[in-house]
């Protein structure tokens, strides 16, 4: 248990045992986000992809009063300028009734406080262009947004497909 300065929050480094939560976590951002039809997450998906030897990426988990509130799940990601690791933030959540108590901010500042042990030399996330109280918020925490930088992305066939141009060894 990581110790907050918010009575009644906790925060943890999820374990197997979380799976279930953190599914209804990404299935209540991805429904917030209004990309539901996006989600193809599974409890075994996430089983074999956070908790198994090879484990991408880490979670941790926001308890208000004893009660599921949020998570935040990252992974770690290289700079070549910096020579150094860094810290990607894949998905920020808190609960919407529980929004305004500083969960978000415990979440999101503990990130950094890792991500400084961990000898990083930076912490990256996206947000949706159109989701201005995220935007605000992490503008008041300091965060800088990267205009002259675009995210690019091949999933599915696409992906398939780029991947059946790397020449094949004879």
């Amino acid at each position: 248990m990581i110790n907050t300065a918010i009575a009644g929050l906790t925060l943890r480094m999820a374990t197997v045992d979380d799976v279930p939560q953190i599914l209804a976590f990404i299935q209540a951002l991805a429904e917030y986000e209004k990309l539901s039809d996006q989600v193809v997450a599974t409890e075994q998906k996430l089983k074999d992809t956070l908790f198994s030897d090879k484990a991408f990426a880490e979670v941790v988990i926001a308890e208000y009063e004893q009660q599921p509130a949020g998570f935040a799940l990252f992974f770690h990601n290289y700079s070549t300028f910096l020579a150094r690791p860094g810290m990607y933030l894949e998905d920020l959540f808190v609960d919407p009734v529980l929004r305004g108590k500083g969960i978000g901010k415990a979440l999101i500042t503990y990130l950094a406080k890792l991500a400084t042990e961990r000898e990083c030399g930076r912490l990256e996330w996206s947000v949706l262009d159109w989701n201005q109280p995220a935007i605000d918020f992490y503008h008041s925490l300091g965060a800088v947004m990267l205009h002259d930088w675009r995210i690019n992305r091949v999933t599915g066939d696409t992906l398939a497909n780029m991947a059946a141009m790397f020449p094949a060894s004879k």
